[in-house]
């Protein structure tokens, strides 16, 4: 198989493309706006071309020919200057442009270039810095430090402000076992979005799947490989969010930039000749073929051997085992777990898509880490007064009517979770009952409808003092039910200090005030209170990785659970005890107790 991208080897460059149907495939090197044509030769479904001189950081994209029939699934236009696939480096960010979708408008203005890379040394690669029953701590790298006032201006909303010290130091203060970053590989933003004078913000609109996006990382893969360096001296794990299930050349009204200039059977069609669209952004990688699960292999070694990285999250993870149906014993499973490096990391699902069958919770290997949105609204609908102590005592128990019992030898696969990205904050899910997205030009259409949030009395801002008391309450509550629940525990950056969106609840858009995470007024009792439990709960991890053996479900009395005690009308609250601890959840009180027991023999 041949090595596809651009490598320097003993003074010469060698380039190499998939284009299985293209009828001719050019090298472009730019210098300056100077554009030098190479004609590739072809080799099967590749194209390759080997010069004579080290290229190490030069400028290139490729042209290919061939039919253009976008009904056909046929997209050529040697006009379109495409990115390679295999880029780990490019010269600027994307920029949406309807020249993009334009049959003979050439777009080597408008696309960034790839930058041929230097040799380098792959990181040193240890066992991923993380333990399952710890805190994960899933944070939008621009949105974390844009107003961060300790981080220096230069460096805020990048990579590398992740390993400033005073950030560090927060993430230390919380225990936390590993970050998850949003992605920060190259996006573009989504057509709808330039002319509403807005930006995608979060990063979910991958185009080159291996390169970082020069705008939250603009020392590229130096400046991660740095920023893990640094987390990892300080016992802080690294996980990425990685997007396999779309790319951001969207539906057929979607630009020609990449993968579709070249190799258009990356994507899924239905018998008929449309996209597939499982994943609501227009079109679905096909994870059937073969290319796309090398491609998408190749890019998850890239970042484990050359930045260290302990792990990866993936975004609407179903898609990776569609062909077109949900397979739990797809190809890409094996292919992971034959893998030396990428066996050793950690996986972790989102385990829904849009698409037949899309909900797929509790069906990804054994040994793939799941997001939990059942604890998320279980949890939820017990504080607001709608979900009993049954549910309850299941999730905080580590809802083995999802995946299945949990011991020692295999534990708890459940990412317990309040709020993530998508969707209310903490602190909005107690203080908005309906969504306030209109700020994000879709007439508040857009976003999730149903978040079983309340308001404590007034929707949004208030200065109420027993409002705000009832809502702080409520965030404790829920806090404190996190962090003695049995699973992995995951917490979105900001919402330990009460980070809020103002009611919106799809912030993708808001490269602003509204999806900024606020260092100078957070709750710094709030903060101290999640670092408190964080650091009880850090003391022993194994405890929590799955549920003790010894575990004593007690009813008021503090005698032993009855059926009559489970399912007595308007029972509010369970009290568990195991490991040494007792912990006490109380809904009338907006109570979370945790009691260390006294040892047998002590006075």
């Amino acid at each position: 198989m041949i090595p596809l991208g651009a490598s320097v080897t003993k003074g010469r460059t060698r380039f190499a493309v998939r284009s299985p149907l293209a009828s001719a495939v050019w090298l472009c090197l730019f210098e300056g706006a100077t554009e030098r044509r190479h004609l590739m030769e072809r080799r099967g479904a590749d194209w390759v071309l080997d010069l004579p001189a080290d290229l190490s950081g030069a400028r290139y994209g490729y042209r290919a020919s061939g039919e253009w029939a976008p009904d056909r699934g046929l997209w050529f236009d040697p006009a379109k200057l495409l990115v390679d696939p295999y880029a780990v480096e490019l010269d600027r960010r994307f920029e949406q442009d309807p020249r993009l979708a334009e049959f003979g408008a050439d777009t080597a203005d408008l696309v960034p270039c790839a930058r041929v890379p230097g040799c380098a040394d792959p990181a040193a690669t240890k066992p991923p810095l993380f333990e399952v029953g710890g805190l994960i701590y899933e944070i939008n790298v621009r949105a974390f430090t844009r107003l961060h006032p300790e981080v220096p201006e230069r460096l805020r909303g990048t990579v590398a402000a992740l390993a400033h010290p005073a950030v560090v130091a927060h993430l230390r203060k919380l225990h936390v076992t590993a970050v998850e970053l949003m992605p920060v590989v190259a996006w573009i933003d989504e057509r709808h979005l330039p002319p509403l004078g807005l930006v995608n913000a979060w990063g979910y609109n991958p185009v080159a799947m291996m390169a970082l996006d020069p705008g939250v990382s603009p020392g590229g893969i130096a400046e991660l490989r740095g920023a893990v360096a640094a987390l990892h001296e300080a016992g802080i794990g690294v996980i990425l969010d990685l997007v396999f299930n779309h790319s951001g050349e969207s539906d057929i009204a979607g630009g020609v930039i990449s993968l579709r200039g070249l190799d258009n059977a990356a994507y899924a069609h239905a018998p008929g000749g449309a996209l597939i669209n499982d994943t609501g952004c227009g079109n679905t990688l096909d994870f059937a073929n073969p290319a796309v699960r090398c491609l998408t292999l190749d890019t998850m070694r890239h970042f484990a051997a050359n930045c260290g990285v302990d792990g990866f999250r993936f975004d609407l993870a179903p898609v990776l085992a569609r062909g077109p149906g949900f397979d739990p014993a797809a190809p890409i499973f094996a292919e992971i777990a034959a893998d030396p490096l990428l066996s050793t990391r950690v996986m972790i699902a989102e385990p829904w898509d849009v698409g037949p069958g899309g909900y797929q919770l509790g069906n990804f290997p054994a040994n793939w880490l799941e997001w939990n949105d059942r604890f998320r609204d279980d949890i939820r609908r017990f504080w607001k007064g709608e979900e009993g102590i049954g549910k309850l005592a299941t999730r905080l128990a580590g809802s083995s009517d999802l995946f299945g019992p949990a011991d020692r030898e295999n534990p708890c696969r459940s990412i317990n979770f309040l709020a993530a990205h998508d969707g209310f904050t903490l602190a909005d899910t107690v203080a908005y009952e309906q969504r306030h997205n209109w700020a994000n030009g879709e007439q508040n259409r857009d976003g999730h409808g149903e978040n079983f949030s309340w308001n404590n009395g007034t929707e949004g801002e208030t200065s109420d003092e027993a409002i705000l008391a009832a809502r702080r309450a409520d965030i404790k509550a829920m806090l404190g039910t996190l962090f003695a629940s049995t699973g992995t525990i995951m917490l979105t950056a900001g919402d330990e200090f009460g980070r809020s969106q103002q009611g919106n609840n799809n912030a993708y858009c808001q490269d602003n005030a509204i999806g900024w995470v606020d260092w100078i007024n957070r709750d710094q009792d709030l903060e101290d209170y999640v670092a408190a439990l964080s650091r009880q709960r850090s003391s022993n991890l194994q405890r929590f990785a799955s549920l003790a053996e010894d575990v004593r479900w007690l009813n008021v009395k503090g005698a032993e659970m009855t059926v009559e005690d489970w399912e007595a009308p308007g029972a509010d609250r369970l009290c568990w005890q195991a490991d040494g601890w007792r912990i006490t959840v109380t809904r009338a009180d907006r109570r979370v107790d945790f009691v260390r027991l006294p040892q047998e023999g002590s006075r």
